[in-house]
């Protein structure tokens, strides 16, 4: 396996040469100063607090995008409490779309806030969205376009729990992580494509994907034993993605799981998440807060029957998780590349639907 230095990377879009060392994780920008007619140069200080805790208006750079954010979260969730009272009631599901489409505009018009007074910020070695807001963010977003989606398609008789549905489902989800990153990171200059990961495809990023898919044959291993470990202590969890049946439903489940979910998630918990960890906290806290991210996100998305079955499932689902989540950290860092975790993640989950359905005797 090729060591955490590599090869020469090629050139990177415009001609521009891929970044190298420690230049994914850059040294924080010097203070602001200003100076004085004597020449005396001192610091800038902050005006008044512009967290998204602080409800005042002075000194922000966008004070409606600030108010909007918190009006429409806090009304949205309301109503959202208010529909689930009222269960059965024939307003309850418009007054449940209504909160919907009010939360989810208003967390990406705090996540937009909170991006938009950190860019003022240059001494800030990270100057975007918080992760953990923007996931959140994320979650209300793709919420509100499944239904409006799969609405429409499941009375046409699409089944949203078949491996079609499911396909659908994670299409959608994959253009909101797009776009929730081009909106609340890129478009802000938080960060660039470039700085995450993301380049013109090419020789590099196919050995990138290629080093990935190799990297997942150990990793899986470790995860598989780990799992049959875990299993003498809590039921394991069921696989997130509908069971086959037929070719076409696995070749559905390979776009699904070998395509589609590793290019949404790694664009958002690598791509995005780990630089901005990186940056604020460095590189191993970074890896390691992406993997607890990544992991508890997949843990908490399981249903089951009970409270105590889905409380075994998110257990087992978040532990079992944990390696390959820091190895896609890890690779990441170490590479400088997107395409890298992509094949990592695609083969990971790609070999697992392969042995399944060799196992149940459908190839």
């Amino acid at each position: 396996m090729t060591g955490a230095g590599g090869s020469p990377r090629a050139e990177d879009e415009g001609g521009e040469p891929a970044q190298h060392g420690s230049e994914l994780v850059p040294a924080p920008p010097p203070d602001v100063v200003a100076t004085d007619g004597a020449g005396a140069s001192t610091p800038v200080t902050a005006g008044p607090s512009t967290s998204l805790v602080s409800f005042t208006l002075e000194g922000r750079a966008a004070p409606a995008l600030f108010v909007v954010g918190w009006a429409g979260t806090l009304i949205g969730g309301a109503l959202l409490v208010v529909s689930l009272m009222a269960v059965g009631s024939v307003a309850a599901p418009w007054m449940a779309l209504v909160g919907l489409v009010l939360l989810a505009g208003g967390l990406v018009g705090l996540a937009g806030s909170q991006a938009t007074e950190r860019a003022r910020q240059p001494e800030l070695p990270y100057r975007g969205p918080s992760p953990v807001l923007a996931f959140i963010a994320f979650v209300a977003v793709a919420i509100l376009l499944q239904l409006l989606a799969l609405a429409p398609l499941s009375a046409l008789g699409l089944d949203p729990s078949s491996p079609l549905g499911t396909t659908v489902n994670l299409a959608l989800q994959t253009l909101v992580y797009v776009g929730i990153v081009a909106l609340l990171v890129v478009g802000p200059g938080a960060l660039s494509w470039r700085e995450m990961g993301v380049s013109r495809f090419g020789a590099a990023p196919a050995r990138d994907l290629l080093l990935g898919a190799v990297v997942a044959v150990p990793v899986l291993i470790v995860t598989l034993v780990l799992g049959g470990l875990l299993s003498r202590f809590v039921e394991p969890s069921p696989s997130p993605l509908p069971a086959a049946g037929t070719v076409a439903g696995l070749a559905l489940n390979l776009v699904s799981g070998a395509i589609l979910a590793p290019v949404g998630e790694e664009l958002f918990f690598r791509g995005f998440t780990t630089t901005a960890w990186a940056r604020a906290v460095g590189a191993v806290p970074a890896i390691v807060r992406g993997a607890v991210l990544f992991a508890l996100v997949h843990g908490l998305t399981i249903s089951a029957a009970t409270f105590s079955e889905g409380l075994q499932h998110a257990v087992f689902s978040f532990l079992a998780l944990l390696p390959v989540g820091i190895t896609l950290g890890w690779l990441f860092l170490t590479r400088r590349s997107l395409y890298a975790s992509i094949g990592l993640h695609a083969a990971f989950n790609g070999i697992q639907l392969v042995l399944l359905a060799v196992a149940t005797g459908l190839v």
